[in-house]
């Protein structure tokens, strides 16, 4: 419940500052920040543990980024500063334009090369959410946000690690960023989270891939650093709810000339056959369109996914679809009975 006029802090009230009075749901679109973290609030007034008051909800926001500052206080009040913005931003984006506009990126950003695990935690949580707001996002950017979020992606908490690679995720939205992203070694460190984190990391982790590869040069990357292994992995498990996800990974990377043998390597072949057989609709026509990829300029990948059993799947997919992917799958089908025509006018020839 949202409480605008109620918010008490230090036994005063503020009005114009949003708080939310939840229990601490996923935030916005990238659905990271773990439930339960801190206490829940026991009243509909939520009280800032601050150690001082103040009138106006623009003086709040000025103590709370001036106590960012590590030169003039501890490391305890900057943790407790930190949380505050990071829960003041959390669902309100009024308040992360309030917060930007007071100078609190550069500071953050600062927090997220700390030592201390908690207060980095709380520094790159915050950089997310003040990156949620789209006019943010090239300021979080400009003032060097990258390499600290890489930093904190390879040795932050579970929960810096998720959200570090949702917020490159962000700042990946803008164009100029991804390779900028790309060459600051976050990539190897996304398909690591995508293979050995959580379920909430394995989602950020293949957005903030799929993000990152409509660049060349980090679909590459992104292939050389083993991610087609994870990929097969999670597609091949039905019940993993990141099927999806996954297979338009792997469905971006096929026009690398890396990916075709790496899938194939990994085993992806039986498992995108099955998935043209008992997937979803949308997974059909993902694994029909990534063998289509496959099979385009190689006779030994058709023979191999015509081997697999695919044809009949694949028929069966064509007759049930419409337009644009009953052509992918009748151009698939075409490439999987030419190495049989081939080999039938071969056993033809020598009779």
């Amino acid at each position: 419940m949202e409480n605008r006029t109620g918010l008490t802090y230090m036994n005063r009230k503020l009005s114009g500052l949003s708080v939310t009075d939840d229990s601490f749901s996923a935030f916005s679109d990238c659905n990271s920040d773990r439930s339960g973290e801190f206490p829940p609030s026991s009243s509909e007034n939520r009280r800032l543990f601050l150690p001082c008051a103040a009138e106006n909800p623009d003086d709040l926001i000025r103590y709370l980024v001036s106590h960012l500052d590590s030169s003039s206080f501890s490391i305890d009040e900057q943790k407790q500063a930190a949380m505050e913005i990071r829960l003041l931003t959390k669902d309100k984006p009024e308040n992360r334009i309030k917060l930007a506009r007071a100078g609190a990126i550069k500071p953050l950003i600062s927090l997220i090369s700390s030592t201390d695990p908690d207060l980095q935690e709380h520094g790159v949580t915050a950089v997310l959410n003040l990156s949620l707001c789209d006019e943010n996002k090239e300021l979080i950017a400009s003032s060097g946000a990258i390499k600290p979020l890489v930093r904190a992606l390879k040795s932050g908490t579970p929960t810096a690690k998720e959200n570090a690679a949702c917020a490159l995720l962000r700042l990946s939205q803008i164009e100029e960023n991804k390779i900028a992203i790309g060459r600051s070694g976050a990539i190897p460190l996304l398909v690591s989270l995508l293979e050995t984190g959580g379920f909430r990391g394995k989602k950020d982790a293949a957005t903030a891939l799929y993000s990152l590869c409509s660049a060349k040069e980090n679909k590459a990357r992104a292939v050389g650093s083993g991610v087609m292994k994870p990929l097969v992995e999670l597609m091949a498990d039905l019940e993993s709810n990141m099927v999806d996800k996954s297979a338009y990974v792997m469905n971006l990377l096929m026009s690398a000339a890396e990916a075709k043998p790496a899938v194939v390597e990994e085993g992806g072949v039986p498992v995108l056959v099955e998935m043209v057989e008992v997937g979803t609709q949308r997974q059909k026509e993902m694994g029909v369109s990534i063998l289509l990829q496959l099979c385009e300029e190689s006779v030994v990948y058709r023979t191999m996914v015509a081997r697999e059993g695919a044809i009949a799947p694949v028929v069966a997919m064509s007759q049930s679809c419409k337009s644009r992917a009953k052509q992918k799958a009748e151009a698939l089908i075409e490439l999987l009975r030419q190495p049989r025509q081939q080999q039938q006018q071969l056993d033809s020839n020598r009779s």
